[in-house]
C-alpha cells in the first residue's frame, strides 16, 4: 500500500473462531475450503496492509485475528464480504473486532523513537513475531487534568517505556468510531520484556486513571495458510 503523506489511516483487529463443527468435516472437503479462502483473501493482501495472526491453543474463544489497515473503511467490508461467500466463512464467528484510526500523539512530542514517532499517522509495522492488542478506557477523571498534569504523567509512562527497546506501540484512537477510546498493539520479538513492562507501568501515576484495558490478546505472527493447517 503506498503511504500519503499527512492522510490517516483506518485500522482492525478482526478476530475470527471457526465453528468446531468445520474440524470434522472430511479432509478433502477442508483442504477445499482452505483453497478456495485463500484465493479470496489473495486480491485484498496487496490492496492494502495486512498481517495474520494465529491465537490457536492460547485464547479458547479466538483462533486467528487479521491486522488491517487502509485509508479506506470500505475496503475492510470489502474483504469480510468475499470471505462471507466462502465456505469456510460461514463457519466463523468474530468475538472481538476493534476499530480505530492513526493520529498524531499529543504527548510525544519530546520523546523520539527511532523510526516511529513521526510516523504516528500511518503505522509501521515491526513485523515481529508477537503482538499484544488490548483497548482501552481512561477514567473520566483523567480529562478533568490540566494539559501539565496530563503530561507529567505520560512523560513517566514513555520513560517506563523507553527501558524496554524491544517493544515497539503502535497507539490508534476510537473516539466516536467504537466502544473503546484507544487500541494498543505491542510488537516484539521478547514476550518477557512486554511482561516487564506492563508490570512496571501499574506502578506509574497513569495507571491509576485506567477504567479498562480488557480483554488482552496475545497473538502470534504466521502466514495464513499455516493457521488453517493449524486449525484441522
Amino acid at each position: 500500500m503506498e503511504i500519503i503523506p499527512g492522510k490517516r489511516q483506518f485500522v482492525n483487529f478482526n478476530f475470527v473462531k471457526v465453528d468446531p463443527a468445520w474440524k470434522r468435516l472430511p479432509q478433502a472437503e477442508r483442504a477445499a475450503h482452505k483453497a478456495e479462502f485463500l484465493a479470496a483473501v489473495s486480491p485484498f493482501e496487496g490492496k492494502f496492509l495486512m498481517f495474520t495472526y494465529s491465537m490457536v491453543g492460547i485464547r479458547p474463544e479466538t483462533d486467528f485475528m487479521f491486522w488491517r489497515i487502509s485509508y479506506q473503511l470500505e475496503d475492510f467490508q470489502a474483504m469480510s464480504a468475499a470471505l462471507n461467500k466462502t465456505a469456510l466463512g460461514k463457519y466463523f464467528s468474530f468475538p472481538y473486532s476493534y476499530l480505530s484510526m492513526t493520529k498524531r500523539s499529543i504527548y510525544i512530542d519530546k520523546h523520539l523513537h527511532p523510526g516511529q514517532e513521526g510516523n504516528r499517522m500511518h503505522i509501521v509495522p515491526a513485523r515481529d513475531p508477537y503482538i499484544f492488542i488490548y483497548p482501552f478506557v481512561k477514567t473520566r477523571a483523567w480529562y478533568a487534568l490540566s494539559k501539565e498534569a496530563r503530561q507529567e504523567c505520560m512523560d513517566e509512562h514513555i520513560r517506563v517505556g523507553h527501558k524496554y527497546t524491544s517493544v515497539r506501540i503502535n497507539t490508534t484512537y476510537s473516539f466516536g468510531l467504537d466502544d473503546q477510546e484507544f487500541v494498543v498493539a505491542f510488537e516484539t520479538p521478547n514476550p518477557e520484556d512486554f511482561l516487564d513492562l506492563v508490570q512496571e507501568l501499574r506502578e506509574s501515576k497513569a495507571s491509576a486513571y485506567t477504567e479498562r484495558d480488557v480483554p488482552v490478546l496475545t497473538c502470534v505472527k504466521k502466514p495464513l495458510a499455516e493457521i488453517l493447517d493449524q486449525l484441522a
